[in-house]
């Protein structure tokens, strides 16, 4: 899958600097991983959506290995609606695709075949509650999926994703707690984490790893 290294539009120093002062239990991960979160930004929102899709409630080299047999249907491994549409479903199914992740992969070609799937610059101007609004539409695509797209494809700073087990298990252990936190527990100690929730979360991750 083709991809681009982009930019952030917010300034990461300034995010990291808030954050360990407004929580300075960051501290520790954000010394341990200082440099700052690249974007790998897929060719189309529609590319970003059917990996997620296939990524979904699959171990990273299982879901590798059906993205790629996927791929692999199309002239030069670019996927678009039209084509996706073309192909019959044992030649979808083929890929190792399950009949649930099948029928979201057809929502998604109809839903962008239909010109409502906005293009990046078209989601830029949106809110993330529009942007979230918008992209559940499609079957299979829930409001993590869409949650992952605003803050690593389009790069938003104020995304929390409180269903997120990741997150919530990292914030357990800056704050030195074992088991799990509760969503309702994340989003009320993340309101100091404005307006950079979402490299909070990033940095929950990181806490997972060091």
């Amino acid at each position: 899958m083709a991809t681009t290294t982009t930019s952030l539009d917010y300034n990461w120093q300034e995010a990291v600097t808030h954050l360990r002062r407004v929580d300075p239990r960051f501290s520790a991960v954000i010394e341990a991983r200082p440099d700052p979160l690249v974007l790998t930004r897929a060719r189309s929102p529609l590319d970003a959506l059917l990996r997620a899709v296939i990524y979904q409630q699959l171990s990273t080299k299982a879901a590798g290995t059906i993205h790629g047999r996927f791929l692999d249907l199309f002239p030069r491994r670019r996927p678009t609606a039209r084509e996706i549409t073309r192909l019959d479903d044992p030649t979808l199914r083929s890929a190792g695709l399950s009949r649930g992740k099948l029928r979201a992969i057809r929502d998604l070609a109809r839903f962008s075949q239909e010109g409502a799937l906005p293009g990046y610059a078209a989601l830029g101007r949106l809110t993330e509650d529009e942007v979230i609004a918008r992209l559940t539409e499609v079957h299979g695509v829930g409001r993590w999926t869409v949650e992952m797209l605003l803050i690593f494809q389009l790069g938003r700073p104020d995304v929390l994703p409180i269903g997120d087990l990741g997150v919530r298990k990292g914030f357990a252990l800056l704050r030195g707690r074992g088991g799990d936190v509760t969503p309702e527990e994340l989003e009320r100690a993340a309101k100091k984490w404005r307006p950079f929730r979402s490299v909070a979360s990033w940095y929950c991750y990181r806490a997972l790893e060091v």
